[in-house]
């Protein structure tokens, strides 16, 4: 090493060393808190015996400071090893002795760091029992680098939320730490020789990595905390652990390969690895092989096999993604496959008529055709044991499914392995054909009960939606039922007006007023019955947007229209006013009005309009000396549909008139007495000329 890069590394393990002695000093204040306190005191001393000792080595290019700090640096794995593995184990119960139970982890650990010590004391001595020492070192380097991540992963996936806050930096500086570590011995293995920048610097990533272990200290002066064991987190600690084993061992048989490789050893092994890789991204991304690796992990390392949590809130969630009936479907098929590791499923649900069972939604698997009697044998016996059929197990064994008969389409569809009912109550409301899972998977009591619970919430799922969509069919009637009501009540008017043409048409044929009077009716009452048409097909709000309408103009052909009824109608106009809305229901509000009021009077009574000014709004008053109306009826009965004091009315006109005026921002209200007469005030908003722009935007409205 030369000069420069010799100042350099005394830089850089002098920082390791000197940030390792303050953080040891630190640790030893909390001696007494526990055994993980001990731990990293124990960790962070080696770290520093190691940072010094290359420091001396640096300054002094004495060869025995350099076999003490590559020492130094198989014991300082040892140490984080043992520290990690203290922070998995469960919390004492006060009063007891912290108990160290060294498992499977602590086993590797200690057979990696006795590795590790061997393998430096060869290379020292020279010894070359298992080919060259120097490799050796170095592959035990990288084993333990790697090892480090494995125990800083499975601590950081596997620790409550609650405790996660504190263990983070701590996670992030040894995480990095290994890193660093992994880079520089798989350069050295690659290529024979250690990167002396990069090992020069290799104090200053340690030194990074220590204020982040210092701040988790500071947080968690005991290290108590909670680790939660997962099912996810096992299996993706396993599935790093095997990776890296893979790694290795690649990486020690493309050594040998280009060893022993001759002229061709560089190819050799550069095909090697690129076959290691190759078949590497095979199996990550084999839905198989994760199908495989997850049970056996859920048979060796828990009582039970599934995570009830991550499973339900996965299956919850793929329900909540849904959108409509055939995406909901679907994602039912795909949400109770994901439990058994199947690839495949679709959903039969029951036909609206509730007769048979048809095939809404299908994942993976061919359309089908088929349907199934609601009443068939496989219905009842769904519908009655609420088993999941199992049909491996079914064809095995058919007695335990005592009067199962299964429909020739099932038979027939391809690798069927499981029926799954779907009930809501006492209704089952569709079922679910699983296809073979992609691995072997014991059907137990377990697998059972969980998919039944499941296919539980599925079916509510599928019944709400199916009681949602009917009702928004049922409202979707209503509001065509609620239109055609006004519809028909409008008709009801222009008829009974045409009648009573007709009916003076006998006396009055000859008389040309009679004449122009009934041409013009005819005229208006064929207007009147095309706009209910296109009312009709365009729904009950008008395409145009509220204009500015003369009310004189509206009062007077109202009182103009019931006057060729034969009846007499007076007018008052105090003031020339312009309201907002549309004139032909502004029309037909008051024509409505009027006419309640001379079907409540007799001929000898008075019937009036007047229209003037109140405040910011135009008033008309429509007011007559009939029958009049309780303060009863007026209150709970007046302006609600299909509620009326006439024998043939069908209490749809005020309703409309009450519904409209609201839209418009005005209001209705009615003072009426028994035997005294009713008078009903219609406010409605003056049309100002500033919104001339509504009249001629109707996307405003």
């Amino acid at each position: 090493m030369d000069s420069k890069m010799a100042m350099i590394a005394a830089w850089s393990y002098g920082l390791a060393g000197v940030l390792a002695s303050l953080l040891t000093l630190y640790l030893a204040s909390g001696w007494r808190t526990g055994g993980r306190s001990r731990a990293m005191f124990f960790a962070v001393g080696l770290c520093a015996l190691w940072g010094m000792l290359s420091l001396v080595f640096a300054l002094t290019g004495q060869g025995i400071f350099l076999a003490g700090s590559l020492l130094a640096d198989q014991l300082r794995f040892g140490g984080w090893y043992f520290f990690l593995i203290i922070l998995m184990q469960p919390d004492a119960s006060e009063g007891q002795r912290w108990p160290l139970r060294i498992g499977w982890l602590g086993t590797l650990a200690l057979l990696l760091v006795a590795f590790g010590l061997v393998a430096q004391s060869m290379a020292m001595f020279g010894i070359d029992l298992l080919g060259s020492s120097q490799r050796l070192t170095l592959f035990a380097s990288l084993a333990m680098s790697v090892y480090g991540l494995v125990l800083v992963e499975r601590l950081f996936r596997n620790v409550s939320p609650d405790f996660r806050w504190s263990i983070k930096p701590l996670c992030f500086g040894l995480g990095g730490v290994f890193l660093f570590d992994l880079y520089l011995y798989s350069d050295a293995l690659l290529f024979n020789r250690i990167d002396a920048d990069a090992f020069s610097i290799r104090g200053f990533a340690h030194a990074l990595g220590l204020p982040l272990v210092a701040l988790s200290a500071i947080r968690s002066h005991d290290w108590k905390r909670r680790l939660v064991m997962s099912q996810r987190a096992a299996l993706q600690s396993a599935t790093l652990l095997i990776v890296g084993t893979y790694l290795l061992f690649m990486a020690a048989a493309g050594y040998y390969v280009r060893f022993f490789g001759g002229e061709w050893g560089r190819a050799l092994q550069l095909a090697l690895l690129f076959a290691a890789l190759l078949v590497l991204a095979v199996l990550t991304f084999s839905g198989s092989m994760r199908a495989r690796l997850r049970v056996q992990v859920g048979k060796h390392f828990f009582s039970y096999r599934y995570d009830y949590r991550e499973e339900w809130l996965r299956f919850t969630a793929t329900l909540s993604s849904q959108g409509g009936f055939t995406g909901m479907g679907r994602h039912v098929v795909r949400g109770l496959a994901d439990m058994v590791e199947s690839p495949s499923g679709a959903l039969w649900l029951k036909d609206p008529s509730g007769r048979f069972f048809a095939q809404e939604s299908f994942w993976n698997m061919p359309a089908s055709p088929a349907t199934e009697d609601a009443d068939s044998p496989l219905c009842r016996f769904l519908l009655e044991s609420g088993w999941v059929i199992n049909l491996e197990e079914y064809r095995s064994l058919p007695r335990r499914y005592d009067g199962l008969v299964l429909p020739s389409w099932l038979v027939e569809v391809p690798n069927a392995w499981l029926v799954v009912p779907l009930t809501t109550g006492n209704e089952l409301i569709a079922f679910v054909v699983l296809a073979t899972a992609r691995t072997r998977i014991d059907v137990n009591w377990e697998v059972n009960d969980l998919l039944k619970t499941a296919a539980r919430q599925a079916g509510a799922f599928l019944g709400q939606m199916q009681a949602s969509e009917a009702l928004l069919e049922v409202r979707k009637f209503d509001s065509f039922n609620r239109m055609s009501a006004f519809v028909v009540h409008d008709l009801k008017n222009i008829v009974a007006q045409l009648s009573l043409m007709l009916k003076n048409a006998e006396r009055h044929r000859d008389n040309p007023e009679f004449q122009k009077d009934m041409l013009m009716t005819v005229e208006h009452s064929v207007e009147r019955m095309r706009q209910l048409m296109m009312q009709l097909r365009q729904g009950a709000t008008p395409l145009d947007g509220p204009r500015g309408i003369d009310l004189a103009d509206v009062v007077r052909r109202v009182q103009t229209a019931k006057g060729s009824q034969g009846r007499v109608v007076d007018l008052s106009i105090e003031e020339k006013l312009v309201a907002r809305g549309h004139e032909d229901r502004i029309e037909r509000v008051i024509g409505h009005l009027v006419q309640n009021a001379l079907e409540a009077t007799e001929k000898s009574g008075r019937v009036w309009i007047r229209l003037t000014r109140q405040g910011t709004q135009a008033l008309v008053e429509v007011g007559d000396t009939g029958h009049g109306m309780s303060p009863e009826f007026v209150r709970e009965r007046l302006f609600k549909p299909f509620q009326t004091t006439k024998p043939t009315g069908m209490g749809i006109g005020a309703y409309e008139s009450f519904q409209y005026v609201h839209e418009l921002g005005g209001k209705l209200s009615v003072d009426s007495a028994v035997d005294v007469g009713t008078q009903v005030s219609l406010l409605l908003p003056l049309f100002e000329a500033g919104n001339s722009a509504e009249s001629t935007d109707p996307s405003r409205e």
